[in-house]
Protein backbone atom coordinates (compact mmCIF):
# COMPACT_ATOMS: atom_id res chain seq x y z
CA UNK A 1 0.00 0.00 0.00
CA UNK A 2 3.19 2.21 1.06
CA UNK A 3 4.59 1.41 -2.39
CA UNK A 4 1.84 2.18 -4.40
CA UNK A 5 1.04 5.80 -2.80
CA UNK A 6 5.07 6.36 -2.90
CA UNK A 7 4.77 5.84 -6.82
CA UNK A 8 1.23 7.70 -7.49
CA UNK A 9 2.68 11.08 -6.03
CA UNK A 10 5.96 10.64 -7.38
CA UNK A 11 4.01 10.49 -10.78
CA UNK A 12 1.50 13.02 -9.60
CA UNK A 13 4.59 15.38 -9.48
CA UNK A 14 6.16 14.75 -12.33
CA UNK A 15 3.20 14.94 -14.44
CA UNK A 16 2.91 18.73 -12.77
CA UNK A 17 6.34 19.61 -13.65
CA UNK A 18 8.29 18.86 -10.73
CA UNK A 19 11.92 18.38 -11.71
CA UNK A 20 12.73 13.96 -11.69
CA UNK A 21 15.20 14.42 -9.08
CA UNK A 22 13.51 17.23 -7.06
CA UNK A 23 10.28 15.18 -7.13
CA UNK A 24 12.03 11.83 -5.43
CA UNK A 25 13.40 14.05 -2.30
CA UNK A 26 10.08 15.71 -1.89
CA UNK A 27 8.38 12.12 -2.11
CA UNK A 28 11.15 11.02 0.62
CA UNK A 29 11.17 13.55 2.47
CA UNK A 30 7.45 12.77 3.45
CA UNK A 31 8.25 9.26 3.97
CA UNK A 32 10.57 9.81 6.52
CA UNK A 33 8.79 12.48 8.20
CA UNK A 34 5.67 10.34 8.13
CA UNK A 35 7.78 7.18 9.59
CA UNK A 36 9.21 9.08 12.36
CA UNK A 37 12.89 8.89 11.56
CA UNK A 38 13.53 13.04 10.98
CA UNK A 39 14.82 14.92 8.10
CA UNK A 40 18.06 14.82 9.25
CA UNK A 41 18.77 11.50 8.67
CA UNK A 42 17.30 12.00 5.05
CA UNK A 43 19.82 14.74 4.66
CA UNK A 44 22.43 12.56 5.27
CA UNK A 45 21.45 9.44 3.33
CA UNK A 46 21.42 12.27 0.52
CA UNK A 47 25.06 12.88 1.37
CA UNK A 48 25.84 9.76 1.52
CA UNK A 49 25.24 9.14 -1.70
CA UNK A 50 27.20 11.34 -3.40
CA UNK A 51 29.84 10.61 -1.21
CA UNK A 52 31.37 8.95 -3.77
CA UNK A 53 34.89 8.96 -5.39
CA UNK A 54 34.36 7.17 -8.55
CA UNK A 55 31.52 9.35 -9.05
CA UNK A 56 34.00 12.37 -9.64
CA UNK A 57 34.74 10.77 -12.90
CA UNK A 58 31.21 12.28 -14.47
CA UNK A 59 31.58 15.67 -13.99
CA UNK A 60 34.90 15.43 -15.21
CA UNK A 61 34.10 13.75 -18.41
CA UNK A 62 31.19 16.38 -18.76
CA UNK A 63 34.23 19.16 -18.76
CA UNK A 64 36.56 17.03 -20.78
CA UNK A 65 33.72 17.70 -23.92
CA UNK A 66 32.92 20.96 -22.77
CA UNK A 67 36.64 22.17 -23.29
CA UNK A 68 37.05 20.02 -26.58
CA UNK A 69 33.36 21.71 -27.89
CA UNK A 70 34.57 25.36 -27.10
CA UNK A 71 37.46 24.54 -28.87
CA UNK A 72 35.66 23.93 -32.32
CA UNK A 73 36.41 19.96 -32.28
CA UNK A 74 33.11 19.26 -33.35
CA UNK A 75 33.23 21.35 -36.42
CA UNK A 76 36.79 19.72 -37.06
CA UNK A 77 35.17 16.02 -36.27
CA UNK A 78 32.63 16.68 -38.33
CA UNK A 79 34.99 18.09 -41.49
CA UNK A 80 36.72 14.78 -41.45
CA UNK A 81 33.70 12.33 -41.43
CA UNK A 82 32.39 14.30 -44.22
CA UNK A 83 35.37 13.98 -46.11
CA UNK A 84 35.37 10.03 -45.22
CA UNK A 85 32.10 8.85 -45.89
CA UNK A 86 30.21 12.12 -47.67
CA UNK A 87 30.76 10.47 -50.84
CA UNK A 88 28.55 8.28 -50.03
CA UNK A 89 25.03 7.62 -51.31
CA UNK A 90 23.34 9.67 -48.85
CA UNK A 91 26.23 11.25 -47.57
CA UNK A 92 25.29 13.66 -45.00
CA UNK A 93 23.75 11.08 -42.85
CA UNK A 94 26.50 8.82 -42.58
CA UNK A 95 28.90 11.97 -42.27
CA UNK A 96 26.47 12.41 -39.08
CA UNK A 97 26.82 9.15 -37.64
CA UNK A 98 30.16 9.22 -38.26
CA UNK A 99 30.64 12.36 -36.33
CA UNK A 100 28.67 11.32 -33.27
CA UNK A 101 30.82 7.72 -33.71
CA UNK A 102 34.03 9.83 -33.56
CA UNK A 103 32.25 12.71 -30.90
CA UNK A 104 31.22 9.94 -28.77
CA UNK A 105 35.30 9.02 -28.02
CA UNK A 106 35.03 12.49 -25.83
CA UNK A 107 31.87 13.09 -24.73
CA UNK A 108 30.60 10.08 -22.93
CA UNK A 109 26.92 11.76 -23.56
CA UNK A 110 23.68 11.13 -25.88
CA UNK A 111 22.42 14.25 -25.25
CA UNK A 112 26.09 16.05 -25.43
CA UNK A 113 26.57 14.63 -28.52
CA UNK A 114 22.88 15.44 -29.97
CA UNK A 115 23.21 19.25 -28.43
CA UNK A 116 26.96 19.79 -29.75
CA UNK A 117 26.82 18.26 -32.98
CA UNK A 118 23.09 18.39 -33.63
CA UNK A 119 22.34 22.35 -34.56
CA UNK A 120 25.29 22.29 -37.20
CA UNK A 121 24.77 18.61 -38.56
CA UNK A 122 20.49 19.46 -39.39
CA UNK A 123 21.17 22.59 -40.53
CA UNK A 124 23.99 21.19 -43.15
CA UNK A 125 21.57 18.56 -44.15
CA UNK A 126 18.57 21.07 -44.74
CA UNK A 127 20.64 22.93 -47.29
CA UNK A 128 21.68 19.96 -48.72
CA UNK A 129 17.84 19.55 -49.67
CA UNK A 130 17.31 16.50 -47.11
CA UNK A 131 13.79 16.63 -45.44
CA UNK A 132 13.74 17.71 -41.43
CA UNK A 133 12.08 14.64 -40.40
CA UNK A 134 15.04 12.47 -41.90
CA UNK A 135 17.61 14.91 -40.54
CA UNK A 136 16.43 15.26 -37.30
CA UNK A 137 15.92 11.14 -36.48
CA UNK A 138 19.02 10.66 -38.18
CA UNK A 139 20.92 13.22 -35.47
CA UNK A 140 18.57 11.57 -32.75
CA UNK A 141 19.59 8.09 -33.55
CA UNK A 142 23.44 8.84 -33.49
CA UNK A 143 23.87 10.09 -30.61
CA UNK A 144 22.97 7.26 -28.53
CA UNK A 145 26.68 5.96 -29.40
CA UNK A 146 27.97 8.40 -27.40
CA UNK A 147 27.84 6.33 -24.00
CA UNK A 148 28.69 2.75 -25.81
CA UNK A 149 31.90 4.41 -26.91
CA UNK A 150 34.76 5.02 -24.02
CA UNK A 151 34.20 7.26 -22.05
CA UNK A 152 30.84 7.01 -21.44
CA UNK A 153 29.21 8.43 -18.48
CA UNK A 154 26.18 5.91 -18.16
CA UNK A 155 28.85 2.70 -17.65
CA UNK A 156 30.73 4.77 -15.15
CA UNK A 157 27.64 4.66 -13.35
CA UNK A 158 26.61 1.57 -13.68
CA UNK A 159 30.45 0.58 -12.69
CA UNK A 160 29.90 2.55 -9.52
CA UNK A 161 26.32 1.20 -8.39
CA UNK A 162 26.83 -2.32 -9.68
CA UNK A 163 30.60 -3.07 -7.95
CA UNK A 164 31.53 -3.76 -12.03
CA UNK A 165 35.01 -2.64 -13.63
CA UNK A 166 34.58 1.02 -15.05
CA UNK A 167 37.83 -0.18 -17.55
CA UNK A 168 36.30 -3.51 -18.78
CA UNK A 169 32.83 -1.53 -19.61
CA UNK A 170 34.42 1.47 -21.63
CA UNK A 171 35.99 -1.70 -23.70
CA UNK A 172 32.76 -3.89 -23.31
CA UNK A 173 30.93 -1.27 -24.97
CA UNK A 174 33.43 -0.89 -28.11
CA UNK A 175 31.85 -3.81 -30.63
CA UNK A 176 28.49 -2.91 -30.20
CA UNK A 177 28.81 0.86 -30.85
CA UNK A 178 30.54 0.05 -34.03
CA UNK A 179 27.56 -2.26 -34.89
CA UNK A 180 24.94 0.43 -33.75
CA UNK A 181 26.75 2.55 -36.40
CA UNK A 182 27.03 0.07 -38.75
CA UNK A 183 23.64 -0.78 -38.43
CA UNK A 184 22.77 3.00 -38.96
CA UNK A 185 24.98 3.50 -42.20
CA UNK A 186 22.87 0.75 -43.78
CA UNK A 187 19.57 2.03 -42.90
CA UNK A 188 20.89 5.62 -44.57
CA UNK A 189 21.70 4.34 -47.57
CA UNK A 190 19.15 2.66 -48.34
CA UNK A 191 16.65 5.16 -47.76
CA UNK A 192 18.88 7.09 -49.62
CA UNK A 193 18.77 5.25 -52.85
CA UNK A 194 14.97 5.09 -52.22
CA UNK A 195 14.91 8.58 -51.88
CA UNK A 196 18.00 9.32 -54.42
CA UNK A 197 19.65 11.80 -51.70
CA UNK A 198 22.89 13.44 -52.77
CA UNK A 199 26.58 13.27 -51.74
CA UNK A 200 29.78 14.75 -51.94
CA UNK A 201 32.24 14.40 -54.35
CA UNK A 202 35.26 12.26 -53.87
CA UNK A 203 38.03 15.14 -51.94
CA UNK A 204 41.13 12.82 -52.65
CA UNK A 205 43.48 11.08 -50.53
CA UNK A 206 45.84 13.99 -49.52
CA UNK A 207 42.79 16.27 -48.27
CA UNK A 208 41.90 13.19 -46.15
CA UNK A 209 45.04 12.85 -45.05
CA UNK A 210 45.07 16.82 -44.09
CA UNK A 211 42.21 15.89 -41.89
CA UNK A 212 43.12 13.08 -40.47
CA UNK A 213 46.04 14.68 -39.22
CA UNK A 214 44.28 17.81 -38.23
CA UNK A 215 42.11 15.64 -36.11
CA UNK A 216 44.28 13.02 -34.71
CA UNK A 217 45.29 14.66 -31.37
CA UNK A 218 41.11 14.72 -30.57
CA UNK A 219 40.63 10.89 -32.16
CA UNK A 220 43.70 9.66 -29.92
CA UNK A 221 41.70 10.61 -26.49
CA UNK A 222 39.80 7.35 -26.22
CA UNK A 223 43.09 5.19 -26.48
CA UNK A 224 44.53 7.48 -23.24
CA UNK A 225 41.67 7.08 -21.69
CA UNK A 226 41.58 3.38 -22.14
CA UNK A 227 45.43 3.22 -22.41
CA UNK A 228 45.84 4.68 -18.64
CA UNK A 229 43.21 2.21 -16.73
CA UNK A 230 44.70 -0.82 -18.30
CA UNK A 231 48.24 0.07 -18.25
CA UNK A 232 47.91 1.17 -14.70
CA UNK A 233 49.25 4.44 -14.47
CA UNK A 234 45.42 5.90 -13.38
CA UNK A 235 42.45 4.66 -12.24
CA UNK A 236 38.73 5.39 -14.04
CA UNK A 237 38.16 8.21 -12.11
CA UNK A 238 41.83 9.59 -12.42
CA UNK A 239 40.87 8.71 -15.94
CA UNK A 240 38.32 11.66 -16.20
CA UNK A 241 41.06 13.89 -14.96
CA UNK A 242 43.41 13.27 -17.08
CA UNK A 243 41.05 13.97 -19.97
CA UNK A 244 40.48 17.45 -19.10
CA UNK A 245 43.92 18.14 -18.65
CA UNK A 246 44.59 16.46 -22.28
CA UNK A 247 41.85 18.70 -23.60
CA UNK A 248 43.59 21.35 -22.76
CA UNK A 249 47.04 20.43 -24.09
CA UNK A 250 45.43 19.53 -27.02
CA UNK A 251 44.51 22.84 -27.79
CA UNK A 252 47.15 24.46 -26.15
CA UNK A 253 49.26 22.92 -28.61
CA UNK A 254 47.26 21.68 -31.93
CA UNK A 255 44.09 23.60 -31.92
CA UNK A 256 44.50 27.14 -30.18
CA UNK A 257 40.65 28.16 -30.13
CA UNK A 258 39.98 28.02 -26.33
CA UNK A 259 39.27 31.13 -25.16
CA UNK A 260 39.15 32.11 -21.50
CA UNK A 261 35.59 33.45 -22.20
CA UNK A 262 35.15 29.69 -23.78
CA UNK A 263 36.79 28.08 -20.60
CA UNK A 264 34.51 29.66 -18.80
CA UNK A 265 31.34 28.78 -20.61
CA UNK A 266 32.79 24.81 -20.13
CA UNK A 267 32.89 25.36 -16.50
CA UNK A 268 29.41 26.86 -16.39
CA UNK A 269 28.06 24.65 -18.18
CA UNK A 270 29.44 21.29 -16.80
CA UNK A 271 28.52 22.78 -12.76
CA UNK A 272 24.92 23.65 -14.60
CA UNK A 273 24.93 19.73 -15.76
CA UNK A 274 25.97 18.08 -12.73
CA UNK A 275 24.28 19.66 -10.55
CA UNK A 276 21.26 18.41 -12.21
CA UNK A 277 22.67 14.85 -12.53
CA UNK A 278 23.97 15.37 -8.59
CA UNK A 279 19.85 16.35 -7.91
CA UNK A 280 18.42 12.55 -9.36
CA UNK A 281 21.28 10.60 -7.64
CA UNK A 282 20.47 12.39 -4.52
CA UNK A 283 16.78 11.98 -4.96
CA UNK A 284 17.51 8.15 -6.06
CA UNK A 285 19.77 7.89 -2.58
CA UNK A 286 16.80 8.76 -0.94
CA UNK A 287 14.43 6.70 -3.02
CA UNK A 288 16.48 3.98 -2.63
CA UNK A 289 16.63 3.39 1.12
CA UNK A 290 12.82 4.41 1.06
CA UNK A 291 12.08 1.29 -1.58
CA UNK A 292 14.82 -1.05 0.31
CA UNK A 293 12.90 -0.27 4.08
CA UNK A 294 9.69 -1.50 2.36
CA UNK A 295 11.30 -4.30 1.17
CA UNK A 296 10.90 -3.67 -3.11
CA UNK A 297 13.70 -4.65 -4.32
CA UNK A 298 12.97 -8.16 -2.86
CA UNK A 299 9.56 -7.84 -4.42
CA UNK A 300 10.95 -7.36 -7.80
CA UNK A 301 13.78 -10.36 -7.39
CA UNK A 302 10.74 -12.39 -6.23
CA UNK A 303 8.71 -11.28 -9.46
CA UNK A 304 11.41 -12.22 -11.93
CA UNK A 305 12.60 -15.45 -10.22
CA UNK A 306 8.22 -16.23 -10.98
CA UNK A 307 8.98 -15.33 -14.06
CA UNK A 308 12.12 -16.49 -15.42
CA UNK A 309 13.58 -20.08 -15.61
CA UNK A 310 16.98 -19.07 -16.46
CA UNK A 311 19.08 -16.45 -18.05
CA UNK A 312 17.31 -16.20 -21.75
CA UNK A 313 13.87 -15.27 -20.18
CA UNK A 314 15.21 -13.08 -17.84
CA UNK A 315 17.15 -11.10 -20.10
CA UNK A 316 13.59 -10.96 -22.00
CA UNK A 317 12.03 -9.52 -19.35
CA UNK A 318 14.92 -7.14 -18.29
CA UNK A 319 15.03 -5.87 -21.90
CA UNK A 320 11.19 -5.73 -21.55
CA UNK A 321 10.81 -3.65 -18.70
CA UNK A 322 13.50 -1.54 -19.52
CA UNK A 323 12.09 -0.86 -22.73
CA UNK A 324 8.49 0.34 -21.35
CA UNK A 325 10.20 2.37 -18.15
CA UNK A 326 12.10 4.52 -20.84
CA UNK A 327 8.90 5.65 -22.62
CA UNK A 328 8.07 7.33 -19.54
CA UNK A 329 11.39 7.92 -17.15
CA UNK A 330 14.68 9.41 -17.81
CA UNK A 331 16.96 6.76 -18.59
CA UNK A 332 19.64 7.69 -15.52
CA UNK A 333 16.64 7.24 -12.93
CA UNK A 334 15.90 3.90 -14.47
CA UNK A 335 19.55 3.02 -14.57
CA UNK A 336 20.25 3.94 -10.84
CA UNK A 337 17.37 2.33 -9.02
CA UNK A 338 16.47 -0.67 -10.93
CA UNK A 339 20.55 -1.79 -11.44
CA UNK A 340 21.22 -2.36 -8.19
CA UNK A 341 18.50 -4.71 -8.15
CA UNK A 342 18.54 -7.05 -11.11
CA UNK A 343 22.31 -6.93 -11.43
CA UNK A 344 22.33 -9.89 -8.10
CA UNK A 345 20.04 -11.93 -9.80
CA UNK A 346 21.48 -11.49 -13.20
CA UNK A 347 24.92 -12.91 -12.00
CA UNK A 348 22.97 -15.28 -9.85
CA UNK A 349 21.78 -16.79 -13.34
CA UNK A 350 25.20 -16.77 -14.28
CA UNK A 351 25.15 -13.48 -16.71
CA UNK A 352 28.80 -11.64 -16.41
CA UNK A 353 27.86 -8.53 -15.18
CA UNK A 354 30.22 -6.53 -17.98
CA UNK A 355 27.60 -8.13 -20.48
CA UNK A 356 24.52 -7.50 -18.54
CA UNK A 357 26.24 -3.65 -18.05
CA UNK A 358 26.46 -3.32 -21.87
CA UNK A 359 23.06 -4.77 -22.36
CA UNK A 360 21.29 -2.15 -20.13
CA UNK A 361 22.96 0.56 -21.32
CA UNK A 362 22.31 -0.34 -24.84
CA UNK A 363 18.47 -0.46 -24.19
CA UNK A 364 18.75 2.80 -22.05
CA UNK A 365 19.88 4.34 -25.24
CA UNK A 366 17.13 3.01 -26.76
CA UNK A 367 14.53 4.20 -24.21
CA UNK A 368 16.35 7.73 -25.20
CA UNK A 369 14.61 7.65 -28.40
CA UNK A 370 11.30 6.52 -27.66
CA UNK A 371 8.10 8.43 -27.86
CA UNK A 372 6.71 10.55 -25.60
CA UNK A 373 9.75 11.36 -22.89
CA UNK A 374 12.71 10.38 -25.36
CA UNK A 375 15.45 13.06 -24.41
CA UNK A 376 17.33 12.62 -27.52
CA UNK A 377 14.09 13.71 -29.11
CA UNK A 378 13.90 16.58 -26.97
CA UNK A 379 16.96 18.20 -27.55
CA UNK A 380 17.28 17.14 -31.33
CA UNK A 381 13.78 19.03 -31.49
CA UNK A 382 14.88 22.13 -29.57
CA UNK A 383 18.37 22.90 -31.54
CA UNK A 384 17.01 21.80 -35.42
CA UNK A 385 13.67 23.51 -35.02
CA UNK A 386 11.70 20.47 -35.68
CA UNK A 387 8.37 19.90 -34.20
CA UNK A 388 8.40 17.24 -31.23
CA UNK A 389 5.48 15.66 -33.10
CA UNK A 390 6.66 15.50 -36.47
CA UNK A 391 10.31 13.83 -34.75
CA UNK A 392 8.49 11.48 -32.49
CA UNK A 393 6.69 9.92 -35.57
CA UNK A 394 9.62 9.56 -37.50
CA UNK A 395 12.14 8.14 -35.19
CA UNK A 396 10.27 4.49 -35.23
CA UNK A 397 12.04 3.36 -37.89
CA UNK A 398 15.26 4.19 -37.03
CA UNK A 399 14.31 2.25 -33.43
CA UNK A 400 15.02 -1.16 -35.93
CA UNK A 401 18.92 -0.92 -35.99
CA UNK A 402 19.59 -0.89 -32.38
CA UNK A 403 16.74 -3.22 -31.43
CA UNK A 404 18.92 -5.47 -33.55
CA UNK A 405 22.38 -4.75 -32.73
CA UNK A 406 20.49 -5.43 -28.82
CA UNK A 407 19.43 -8.77 -29.83
CA UNK A 408 23.23 -10.11 -30.83
CA UNK A 409 24.84 -8.52 -27.87
CA UNK A 410 22.07 -10.48 -25.52
CA UNK A 411 22.52 -13.79 -27.97
CA UNK A 412 25.90 -13.59 -28.27
CA UNK A 413 27.56 -12.31 -25.15
CA UNK A 414 31.38 -12.39 -26.72
CA UNK A 415 30.25 -9.10 -28.24
CA UNK A 416 30.52 -7.31 -25.36
CA UNK A 417 32.98 -9.88 -23.23
CA UNK A 418 35.39 -10.32 -26.10
CA UNK A 419 37.57 -7.26 -25.87
CA UNK A 420 37.58 -7.12 -21.96
CA UNK A 421 38.98 -10.59 -21.68
CA UNK A 422 41.74 -9.94 -24.20
CA UNK A 423 42.60 -7.57 -21.82
CA UNK A 424 43.35 -9.64 -18.71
Amino acid sequence: MILTIIAVAWLLLVLVGVPIGISMILVSMAYFYWSGMGLAFALSRMVDGLNSFPMLAVPLFILAAAILNGAGITNLLFGFARALVGHIRGGLGHVNIMASLFFSGMSGSALADAGGLGKMEIEAMRNAGYDDEFAGSVTAASSMIGPLVPPSITMVLYGVISNTSIGKLFLGGVVPGVLCAVSLMVMVYVIALRRDYPRDPWPGIPELSRLFVRSFPALFTPAVIVGGIFSGWFSPTEAAAVTVLYAILIDLIFYRELTWRRLWDAIYETTSTSASIATIIAGVSLLGYVLAREQAPQQIASMFLSIADGPVTFLIAVNLMIFALGMFIESLVILLIVVPILVPIATGFGIDPVHFGIIVVLNLMISILTPPMGMALFVVAQVGGIPFQRLARAILPWLIPPFVVLILVCVFPILATGLPGLMQ
